[in-house]
Order: structure tokens, then C-alpha cells, then sequence
């Protein structure tokens, strides 16, 4: 998991639900750096540095387009 990138980071964990369950659709390599303790203390998030998205190398290009087509505005899913 030392090769992970770090593609955006997030606060709460409402925030990326529809992205996380996106990435599990399409297969892409992918896990969120701090989750669960910020699950476990959320006012901590701020000192922990927020939750990462980490994904493998190989599937960035396809993490991004996810992204993209969320973030499309005719798109009616958005991640925060």
C-alpha cells in the first residue's frame, strides 16, 4: 500500500459514501487513509489531516474519471 497516490481528502465520511461505492463498482483499487479513526473521534479530523483517498497506480486514470463524472454538472450525484 506504500504505492498508493493520494488523489483528494475528505473531511467526514458522508462525504465520499457515493464515490466510495462507485470505485467498488468499477474495480478500482482503493482505500481511505484514516477512516475509521475519524469515524471513531470525527471532531479529530482537522488533526489527523482529514481522510485520504489512496489508489493504486494503475487505476488513477479510471479514479479520475469517476471523479470527473461526479463532479459533471449534469450529473445529479456529487461528491462534496
Amino acid at each position: 500500500m506504500k504505492d498508493y497516490k493520494c488523489l483528494a481528502t475528505f473531511t467526514y465520511p458522508y462525504e465520499y459514501f457515493v464515490l466510495k461505492l462507485k470505485f467498488e463498482e468499477a474495480s478500482v483499487r482503493h482505500y481511505f487513509q484514516n477512516e475509521t479513526l475519524v469515524g471513531l473521534l470525527p471532531m479529530s479530523s482537522f488533526a489527523f489531516g482529514g481522510i485520504r483517498l489512496m489508489v493504486h497506480p494503475a487505476d488513477i486514470t479510471r479514479a479520475k474519471e469517476i471523479i470527473d463524472s461526479l463532479n459533471d454538472k449534469s450529473s445529479h450525484l456529487h461528491i462534496v
